[in-house]
């Protein structure tokens, strides 16, 4: 994750929960091969199952050859009971969280599961205790920093993904910095601003250009990149509409990377690139866009994203993180690998990144939310 673009017509989007089928015209017979540029994520699905299947059938090298996943130990709808799909919520990220829940739910339906919408916006929380389980796609404050999982836990209800620790490191950027740095993890130099910063003295110490972001947000909500030093202060203003926390962190140039773990096993890796690659992966090229290129295989060599998936593995247990969630890092110039967040409820939209990585390991978006609930039992 990388930037913003602030979208807070969350409202609107919950008559909107069936966009992820709006891309058209698709040419989903794409070959992904190591320099090949996939301009939709549709696409970019497609594409990397087919790389799956070539790699398997033309017993290519390790960089490119991803092993199956372990059948699922649930054999049956009726072993989850009653599940409850909570998504929606009252962060900044409801609209997300509307789209990502919306698939999440039509998956497990599919399949059989007792499965049932959930939106703590709108429906008393001890409500839950009428479930067995819970599948959480509440992105954002409330659902990914530690308050769900400490009710559900109170609760004694099973729930997919990372528990009290982990979600609440995880949605703090600069506790999660710090105990990777005391880890000894690469990660991008930052500080701390308030408003009484001497913004100069922030340039002095992270150099131009410098990224802007709210501690505690996710989808590159409130980020702004910032070139220059009369821009700091509107780019701090921008922030701090998403709380008082807010920090500076030094610009890595170089190539995007994202690695999402799911059961402890690092995924393929996946490259991202912005269609204007000056700029960085914001909430436009996250969710609304169709010109940001993916990469499967990411064009790493073999050894390289194996050093990427360690690192990315040792990031994520250091901050306790169980069951799926993502890492995003940066490659800078001189190869050098650099951690920038974790998301422990990762998106599940039509533009997201986890089921483009299942995909690569032959895994379709179904069985992908079969998996990661089967966690819960």
């Amino acid at each position: 994750m990388t930037t913003h673009n602030q979208e807070n017509n969350n409202q609107e989007n919950e008559k909107n929960m069936d966009k992820s089928s709006d891309n058209k015209n698709i040419d989903t017979n794409i070959n992904v091969g190591a320099n090949t540029a996939i301009t939709n994520p549709e696409a970019a699905l497609a594409a990397a199952a087919q790389a799956e299947s070539n790699s398997v059938e033309n017993n290519q090298s390790s960089q490119d050859t991803f092993l199956n996943v372990a059948p699922s130990k649930v054999k049956d709808a009726s072993e989850f009971g009653k599940v409850a799909v909570v998504y929606g919520g009252s962060s900044n990220e409801r609209s997300v969280s509307l789209d990502s829940g919306a698939a999440v739910l039509q998956a497990l339906q599919n399949q059989g599961v007792d499965a049932t919408h959930f939106d703590p916006k709108h429906q008393d929380i001890t409500e839950l205790r009428q479930y067995d389980r819970v599948f959480n796609v509440l992105h954002g404050r409330g659902g990914e920093d530690g308050l769900l999982q400490g009710v559900l836990q109170w609760f004694n209800i099973p729930q997919t993904g990372s528990g009290i620790l982990a979600s609440a490191l995880g949605m703090d950027k600069v506790r999660t910095k710090q105990l990777w740095q005391g880890c000894g993890l690469s990660t991008a130099p930052f500080s701390l601003l308030t408003a009484d910063t001497d913004w100069q003295q922030v340039v002095n110490m992270l150099g131009l250009p410098l990224i802007i972001k709210p501690v505690h947000e996710g989808s590159s909500i409130g980020m702004t990149k910032v070139n220059n030093l009369d821009e700091l202060p509107a780019a701090y203003a921008t922030a701090v509409q998403c709380g008082d926390a807010v920090m500076a962190e030094r610009w890595i140039t170089g190539r995007e990377f994202t690695i999402v773990i799911i059961d402890d096993e690092a995924y393929p890796v996946i490259r991202l690139e912005p269609a204007d690659i000056t700029n960085f992966y914001d909430f436009e090229a996250k969710y609304n866009r169709n010109d940001t290129s993916y990469y499967i295989p990411c064009g790493l060599s073999a050894a390289d994203e194996k050093h990427l998936q360690d690192l990315s593995l040792a990031a994520f247990r250091a901050v306790d993180a169980k069951g799926w969630g993502r890492i995003d890092a940066m490659q800078d110039e001189a190869g050098n690998f650099w951690l920038l967040e974790i998301n422990t409820v990762p998106g599940m939209t039509s533009h997201s990144l986890v089921p483009m990585a299942a995909k690569a390991r032959g895994m379709d978006f179904e069985s992908l939310c079969w998996h990661i609930l089967a966690q819960t039992v």
